[in-house]
């Protein structure tokens, strides 16, 4: 054993930082078993680590008896002795072993388990350091790139960045500096395995509590956040101090603080809006830069129609829908937009449909529209209680309007012949994708039910379309009711 067995515990210790005890039970367990391999396993045998020398040494015990059945196990009382006088039978006498000659395999066998240990207590200790830290933003150097992840030194250990956590627009090479969101540690067979990513929401609102002490104290809150990653985001933020402005305190001077972060993204564009309590304006915050005229809300399908200046539309919507998509993250809401000018024409037209379904005046379908009852098919589905709603008009006046809702939507089914479609030519079968005010939740769940086209819509009773789509079935009929109107007049375009 070497001389200077302790000083080399403690260096071990101070390198890896790993306590001693632990490595002295390593040497322990790592002499025991080369002892076990050599003097077999049916002996009694201890190591204990000597301070004062230096050495692990071994002790065999055997039990004191009258007579010795099993001399590996048993000592006769004379020859226990001279190992200790006052021995009597039943005793455990302790004698130490010779350790010099164990042997280079069991030497090779005591190296194997030191390593194991120490390896071990390393994985261990890296793993109680680091769970508490998920859900931190990470710091590290890019070591090297495997299979599209990307190994990071974040100091004790290395971390991944996967492809599902990377961002499609950066690049990632050694030696580069990179910061990320540690999003959680999972234990492996190679040991604890740090997982990043850049991508997460979370890590957004991470960089703004490095950049900005009024929410790292808590005076400024990150309400909601909203990103497609590489691309552009959104934040809500809440003020609970009325001296404190939100959105300047994010920006920073001169847009500093804001920039920062912008500058860590690697270019993502950041809208940072106030939070509302109330749904309506939290919903105009979150669509600017664009300018709102109206806001319609329907709770019934947690949705709302966004009306804004024409001029406004395209602003509005963003590049390929991105600043409506954001937005409707950002809030929670289904979110539908139109043009001040689109909304007069579909107005125009489903107030004439009301007058000419139900013969009704033009003021009773003025008030009917303004209630979202903006079809006979709406009129039809409605309960009483919901139409109770309506104000100027009595029950007697409701049942009559339903009863007639009912008998347009009938005629008009026998009017589309035994099948229920509509006569439409080919050239007027027009995608969904140009009918307008339909939203690309919409679009979805049409497509998964194997809808793309208007006449497959107009084939289908709103009820039927509903079940078949999930599509509320308010929803369904107003599309419903867009795509009789575009069917007679081809042309629409998609704003939403």
């Amino acid at each position: 054993m070497l001389p200077d067995l302790g000083k080399v515990i403690e260096q071990v210790s101070k390198d890896k930082s790993i306590p001693k005890q632990i490595i002295v039970e390593a040497l322990e367990a790592a002499m025991l078993t080369a002892a076990r391999k050599k003097y077999g396993h049916e002996r009694e045998i201890e190591a204990r680590f000597n301070e004062e020398v230096g050495e692990v040494e071994l002790f065999q015990f055997r039990t004191v008896v009258e007579q010795v059945a099993n001399e590996l196990t048993e000592i006769s009382k004379e020859d226990a002795q001279p190992l200790d006088p006052d021995a009597v039978v039943g005793d455990s006498i302790g004698e130490k072993l010779d350790n010099r000659f164990l042997g280079r395999i069991a030497a090779q066998t005591a190296k194997q388990v030191i390593i194991q240990k120490v390896r071990d207590a390393e994985r261990d200790i890296i793993y109680t350091e680091y769970k508490d830290r998920v859900g931190e933003s990470m710091t590290g150097i890019v070591r090297r790139v495997e299979a599209g992840n990307v190994i990071v030194d974040v100091g004790r250990t290395d971390a991944v960045l996967p492809p599902r956590e990377q961002v499609k627009t950066e690049s990632y090479a050694p030696n580069d500096r990179v910061q990320a969101y540690f999003l959680t540690i999972q234990q492996t067979q190679r040991g604890p395995q740090l997982i990043l990513s850049r991508k997460d929401k979370r890590f957004l609102t991470k960089l703004f509590e490095q950049e900005v002490p009024e929410i790292a104290e808590g005076i400024v809150e990150i309400k909601a956040t909203a990103r497609e990653p590489g691309f552009r985001s959104k934040i809500a933020v809440y003020s609970r101090d009325s001296d404190v402005d939100s959105v300047g305190a994010c920006v920073g001077m001169k847009g500093s603080r804001v920039q920062s972060v912008v500058q860590e993204l690697r270019g993502e564009k950041i809208d940072i809006v106030f939070w509302d309590i109330d749904p309506a304006k939290f919903v105009c915050n979150a669509i600017s830069p664009a300018e709102v005229a109206k806001v319609i809300i329907n709770e019934k399908d947690h949705s709302m129609e966004i009306i804004v200046p024409d001029d406004q539309l395209s602003l509005a919507i963003g590049k390929r829908g991105q600043n409506v998509r954001l937005a409707a993250e950002l809030t929670g809401w289904n979110i539908d937009i139109y043009s001040e000018s689109k909304l007069e024409e579909m107005a125009k037209k489903a107030k004439k449909v009301l007058v000419d379904a139900l013969g009704i005046e033009d003021s009773t379908a003025t008030i009917l529209y303004s209630q979202a009852f903006r079809s006979p098919e709406e009129i039809a589905a409605a309960t009483m209680d919901e139409m109770r709603q309506i104000p100027g008009i009595a029950d007697a006046r409701i049942e009559t309007l339903k009863q007639a809702a009912a008998v347009y939507i009938e005629q008009k089914r026998a009017g589309e012949g035994e099948s229920g479609a509509p006569r439409i030519d080919k050239e007027n079968d027009i995608s969904l994708k140009e009918v307008r005010g339909v939203g690309s939740k919409t679009l979805e769940l049409l497509a998964a039910a194997g809808i793309t086209n208007v006449s497959e819509i107009l084939l289908l009773p709103p009820q039927n379309l509903s079940e078949k789509t999930g599509i509320p079935l308010a929803k369904a009929t107003q599309l419903l009711e867009s795509c009789r109107l575009i069917a007679k007049a081809p042309g629409a375009a998609k704003t939403a």
